[in-house]
Formats: C-alpha cells, structure tokens, sequence
C-alpha cells in the first residue's frame, strides 16, 4: 500500500485524532474523581476509559506510522496542559457567593477540579512517557513479524505502555498517602483492568485497523522511521 502520503491526504486521521485527545482528557478529568467497587474490586472510574486512548494510539501507529502517532500524543499532551491551567483558573477564580446556586457549587468544582499538582503532574509525565513507548513497541513489534500477528503487537505494546504508565503514576501521585501496600494493590490491579481492556477489545481493533487501512490505501512500516519524541515532522 502506498506509505508516502502527508497527514493531510487522509480521510481519517484528524477523527482519529480528535477522539484520542476526548478520552484522554475525559478519563483525566472526569474518572479519577470517582472510585468504583465491583464484586469487592474497587478501582478508579477513569481506568474503565483510559485504556481507549492506548487502542487509539496501537491503531494510528499501526495503520499510519510512529511519526503521526507522535504528532497525536504530542497533541494530548498540549490539551492536558491547557486544561490544567484551565480547570487550575476556573478553580482560583473567586465565585459569586451571593448566589445560593453557587455558594453549593463552588466546593464541588474545587472538589472534582481542584486536583493537586502532585496528582496532575504525575498523571501527564505518566501519560507522556507510557504513550510514546506504546508506540514505539508497536512499531518495532510490526517490523519484527512482519506485518503479521495484530494481537501480540496490540496487547504487547499495552502491556508495556501501561507498566511504564502505572510505575510512574501512582508513586508520583501517592506515594506517602497511600500505604505501600495499598499502593502496590492499587498500581497492579489498574494496571491488569487496563490490559483486559485491551484483550477484550482486539476483535474491535482488528476490524477498525483493516477498515482504516483499506479506506485510507496506507500501511505503514516504520523502517527509516526517526523514534525520537520530539520531532513533528511525517517520518
């Protein structure tokens, strides 16, 4: 298939893009401010969304390259920082208390958006680095069987994406106010739900890839493909 196309000739890319960034700021900013309990397995409501934006990014790098997948986590990062500032704005702004609708709400927002540095700075490191080793798995991985084997790149690259992700997250964000041992509970059991995740959603994976491939006449292998992070440019 044709693999000298720019980001601007395909069809699809910019969807795929936008709905990367949606779940990546929506479980951020949304899940963590909740915890769930399921047959006594309690766990952070953003772990149920969080692991799509992996599927996202195996897809992108699978059907378009390592480079345009950099351009997209690139593009998560950069609506990660923006929305911290903002929520960190909105939160400091002071509210007009003379309105009873709004004397109840105020805590609620500095609740839910009020987030710790420590927390959201851990969160976007985590989300920087477990992303971009996913791709660069994935990639490697691709090349490695030839194109074949779609499931052991996928949940491969998953596996240790989100290791890197879990091993900086949490003791960033609670080492000292967890125990240790809850710490550790907490680290391995997000971390297994973020790979059934994956496992579970292969076969919708694998047909969203065939589809994209075919639709936009590109399957890309990163073999003169430059892997450092910080650059934007197609290859």
């Amino acid at each position: 298939m044709n693999t000298t196309k720019t980001t601007s000739n395909f069809k699809y890319y910019d969807l795929i893009m936008a709905a990367f960034v949606t779940v990546l700021i929506c479980s951020n900013f949304i899940g963590p401010g909740k915890a769930c309990r399921v047959l006594d397995f309690t766990f952070a409501a953003g772990n149920i969304f969080f692991p799509f934006s992996y599927i996202f990014g195996d897809v992108l790098t699978e059907v378009y390259g390592y480079a345009r997948s950099r351009k997209v986590i690139w593009a998560g990062f950069g609506a990660l920082i923006f929305a911290t500032i903002m929520s960190s704005f909105i939160v400091h702004m002071p509210a007009a208390l003379d309105d009873d609708y709004q004397k109840a709400l105020d805590p609620a927002v500095r609740l839910l958006f009020g987030n710790s540095a420590r927390l959201v700075g851990g969160s976007i490191l985590a989300f920087w680095m477990g992303e971009f080793v996913n791709s660069y798995v994935m990639a490697k991985m691709k090349i490695l069987t030839k194109g074949r084997y779609l499931w052991s790149r996928t949940i491969g690259s998953t596996i240790v994406g989100q290791s890197v992700d879990s091993i900086i997250f949490y003791p960033l964000a609670f080492y000292g106010i967890f125990s240790n041992e809850l710490l550790i509970t907490v680290m391995i059991s997000n971390f297994l739900l973020k790979v059934l995740w994956e496992v579970i959603c292969t076969p919708v994976t694998y047909k969203l890839v065939n589809w994209l491939k075919k639709a936009e006449g590109v399957d890309f292998y990163d073999t003169n493909t430059n892997f450092t992070p910080f650059a934007l440019r197609d290859q």
